[in-house]
């Protein structure tokens, strides 16, 4: 009968007296008599290899591990293996059951961005899969990250080729649920450069900032990847006495003198507007720029 128990580990994140602690729990009830649980807890230490963080018995459906800052660290991939077993029958065990991998720490959705430069915002959501914790009376309830961008070699060097919506955003105390403790929202766009600089490709960093946790203080979340597609951009040309070349290409002229309005745009707050004043001799008559405003 315990070889074909179904237990099923599941790991989920908890507030034990302030701290955090991760749970394994494991079901359905055992069979009678009294069935004993052997509970292993590890972490990925490197692709394709567990350290071992804690083990034990219990007579309990569920198994508690404190993330201590130094066993088992934010950043890390938690599972726990429990086994079924009767004392005194070591032949009556289950055969040994793993947890889904549990990553405890920042998450970004999506963990990666491929936009383009149309102007477009895109929401990033930045959550924690540990509950925040609440350090003394009177510090503020919350984690802090700070965000910066940064250009990862691209073939023109310059700044990053996004901005954000926000320099920092905090996390504040929820409701663990959906692998969620706390969330927050920030947006990315492109930078519309007017250069054909090609691809672009900057990361996203998140850093806690002034954390009082011990847990925080040494954390550094993954870094995003954001991969920027240049576009094609027009231009527009008014020169001379003036000679007039538009976005799509058509070639015109115009003499006349006074103030007129060159570009608008449809969609965003720009426009340019251009003076004309008289250039000419008295034997002609010719209009030439002689100021520009831009908005």
């Amino acid at each position: 009968k315990l070889a074909s128990l179904a237990l099923q580990p599941v790991i989920t994140p908890e507030l034990v007296q302030g701290r955090v602690h991760l749970k394994c729990s494991y079901s359905p009830a055992p069979p009678e008599p009294p069935v004993h649980f052997r509970v292993l807890w590890s972490r990925l230490s490197s692709p394709g290899k567990r350290e071992q963080i804690q083990q034990e018995t219990t007579l309990q459906p569920f198994s508690y591990v404190e993330m201590d800052g130094a066993n088992l660290r934010l950043g890390d991939t938690v599972f726990c293996t429990v086994t079924a077993f009767r004392r005194g029958s070591p032949e009556q065990q289950s055969l040994p059951e793993d947890s889904k991998g549990f990553y405890a720490g920042i998450k970004f959705l999506p963990e990666s961005l491929e936009i383009a430069e149309d102007g477009k915002e895109h929401v990033l959501t930045v959550l924690s899969t540990v509950p925040i914790a609440c350090p003394g009376q009177h510090d503020p309830c919350k984690i802090t990250l700070q965000l910066s961008t940064e250009d990862l070699g691209s073939q023109v060097p310059g700044p990053p080729d996004i901005i954000l919506s926000a320099c920092q955003v905090d996390l504040l105390p929820g409701l663990c649920s959906e692998s969620s403790c706390a969330a927050a929202r920030v947006t990315v766009t492109a930078v519309t450069d007017f250069a054909q600089d090609g691809n672009r490709v900057s990361r996203l960093r998140a850093r806690p900032a002034a954390a009082r946790d011990v847990l925080w203080r040494a954390y550094t979340p993954r870094d995003v990847k954001v991969t920027v597609r240049d576009l094609p951009t027009g231009n527009c040309y008014s020169f001379t006495d003036p000679h007039i070349i538009t976005f799509d290409g058509w070639r015109y002229d115009s003499h006349k003198i006074g103030t007129f309005l060159l570009s608008r745009s449809e969609s965003r707050a720009f426009e340019v507007h251009v003076r004309q004043w008289d250039c000419g001799s008295h034997r002609s008559t010719t209009a030439c720029n002689c100021g520009v405003a831009a908005r």
